[in-house]
């Protein structure tokens, strides 16, 4: 950005303008780039998750990463925090997560079980995970119903998870919850 003293501005009036117009106009000009920077911008298009919960919570995430699926984790979110886990348009429909109360116990989880162990993770593929080291996890659904953006909200008690997209929500199978 350049900043330039007001004082520096010469005088260009043209004919019937005071002075002090002159200056102003381009002062305006000047300013005109810093504006464009401050334009809103189109929300991304991302897979995001937020704890509705009173406790921090740690987070697993299953996809389908071209052929294969994956799974990823631990995202570690305060109480009341929201965390992007996936940047960019969905390429999928179908998402997996699976989410432990580091404070009070408990967990967020479902029947598709896929692979996970106890430090951060990648792992490719969900098969055999015992044999391979890792632990097998239940996982549950989200259907993000093609959306291009979606966000999960875990709740506390028994209440359920919701997902939405487009600010609309709709719930999640029942699940252990803390």
């Amino acid at each position: 950005m350049i900043s330039v003293p007001f004082s520096s501005i010469p005088d260009l009036p043209k004919p019937g303008q005071p002075r002090r117009c002159a200056r102003l106009m381009l002062a305006a000009l000047a300013a005109l780039p810093v504006l464009a920077t401050l334009a809103p911008v189109p929300a991304a298009a991302d897979f995001r998750l937020c704890n509705r919960s009173n406790s921090r919570v740690g987070i697993a995430l299953g996809y389908k990463d071209g052929e294969a699926w994956a799974t990823e984790g631990w995202w570690n979110l305060g109480a009341r925090s929201c965390e992007t886990l996936l940047r960019g348009d969905l390429v999928a429909r179908f998402y997996y997560v699976y989410a432990m109360d580091y404070d009070q116990g408990g967990e967020w989880a479902g029947k598709a079980f896929m692979c996970t162990r106890d430090k951060e993770f990648t792992i490719r593929g969900i098969e055999n995970c015992l044999a391979r080291g890792f632990d097998r996890t239940g996982f549950f659904e989200v259907d993000t119903q093609e959306q291009k953006s979606w966000t999960v909200q875990l709740t506390e008690g028994g209440q359920k998870p919701t997902a939405q997209a487009g600010g609309a929500a709709a719930p999640l199978p029942p699940v252990k919850a803390p």
